[in-house]
């Protein structure tokens, strides 16, 4: 079953990154590397998003469509990436979620079809 795993930002995990110094930084990026090497045999795809004020929204739902630059909802979490995984079920992908090594919230999504 594939299940997708949004990574998601908050802003103390932002202040704390940006806090750190530079060996600190690149040993919290080793850990995040790490964790993609060892589950790369289930990890589909993945990729890290730009940040939200790069974001373009499109509202379908207000007559006229209407288009505008940055995220569609202000907030205090961000999802900054994600990774698309094939495991057995859905146990499995908390087990994987769980060894996140980077931003505190891991939501888990099933993909349809």
């Amino acid at each position: 079953m594939k299940y997708v795993l949004l990574f998601v930002d908050t802003e103390q995990f932002a202040a704390d990154l940006a806090a750190m110094d530079e060996p600190e930084r690149e040993r919290a990026y080793a850990r995040v590397r790490q964790w993609f090497a060892d589950h790369h045999d289930r990890i589909t795809h993945h990729t890290h998003l730009m940040p939200p004020d790069t974001a373009t929204t499109l509202r379908l739902d207000r007559g006229e469509p209407l288009v505008s630059d940055g995220p569609f909802v202000e907030g205090k979490e961000i999802v900054s990436g994600y990774a698309e995984i094939d495991v057995a079920d859905l146990d499995e992908a908390l087990r994987i979620a769980r060894s996140w090594p980077a931003c505190p919230v891991v939501e888990i999504r099933p993909v349809a079809g």
